[in-house]
């Protein structure tokens, strides 16, 4: 099964829109910095309730911000002409795994050997 670069772009471009999209709902920026537009409400009268809410969020965020990274590492891959080779060993990242996770970087064995 060939790679079809063209549909992992596509779906590459999504998942970075839908991100940003939390990202900005969650009241950050691209970069992950908070820009203080959220309003937790009035349920929170005590600042430390205030405060593990927002440290929850920021938890959030940061989770998005690691996986716009990967997302535009693949689109970068996309431009470079390597997409679908491993960035650590070259091999070919299976065509089965790239549909599955197209911001995959790493071939199977070399993103299990990271952990």
């Amino acid at each position: 099964m060939e790679v079809d670069i063209a549909a992992a772009e596509k779906a590459l471009r999504e998942e970075r829109n839908g991100i940003v999209h939390q990202m900005h709902e969650l009241g950050a920026t691209e970069s992950g910095d908070l820009t203080g537009d959220v309003n937790y409400g009035d349920g929170f009268s005590d600042a430390g309730a205030a405060t593990a809410e927002r440290t929850e969020v920021m938890g959030v965020v940061d989770a998005l911000k690691t996986q716009l990274e990967g997302v535009d590492a693949a689109l970068a891959r996309i431009e470079e002409g390597t997409y679908g080779s491993c960035a650590s060993c070259g091999n070919d990242i299976g065509a089965d795994r790239l549909e599955f996770r197209p911001s995959s970087i790493y071939c199977v064995s070399c993103k299990s050997s990271k952990r």
